[in-house]
């Protein structure tokens, strides 16, 4: 893993709000607006763009760590700009702090944890588990 990041770096992601981000259960939409789990999917994406640049082509990252507090909305058609915060890399793991914004308001706070594995521990530990 290459250590070229730290504390205070950050990587930022954009994303137009689709009724596919939405939360849906069974089929029917429950309300038009940015739901926890697209939330959950652009926050990992958004620290990840860390780790693109820091793996090897024998590593690869996993996800160690969630949090979403929400703070506001984002309706379909919004964009909204994700900024990951990178708080602390220690040995093979990386903790960033998250924030959502759309226009000048605050959608989401949060943090993600992710851990740069080697490819064929990663493939090991999965087929233990599997």
């Amino acid at each position: 893993m290459k250590t070229i990041f730290k504390a205070g770096d950050q990587k930022q992601y954009r994303v137009c709000i689709t009724e596919a981000d939405c939360a849906a259960f069974h089929g029917e939409m429950v309300h038009p607006v940015y739901a926890t789990f697209a939330l959950a999917r652009d926050f990992e994406w958004t620290s990840r763009l860390f780790f693109l640049e820091m793996k090897e082509d024998d590593e690869e990252g996993v996800g160690t760590l969630l949090s979403i507090e929400h703070k506001g909305m984002a309706h379909v058609g919004s964009e909204v700009l994700i900024t990951a915060t990178v708080e602390l890399i220690r040995g093979n793991e990386l903790i960033c702090k998250i924030e959502a914004r759309c226009n000048d308001a605050v959608v989401a706070i949060g943090k993600t944890g992710q851990k740069m594995l080697k490819k064929e521990k990663l493939k090991r530990l999965i087929k233990q588990h599997g």
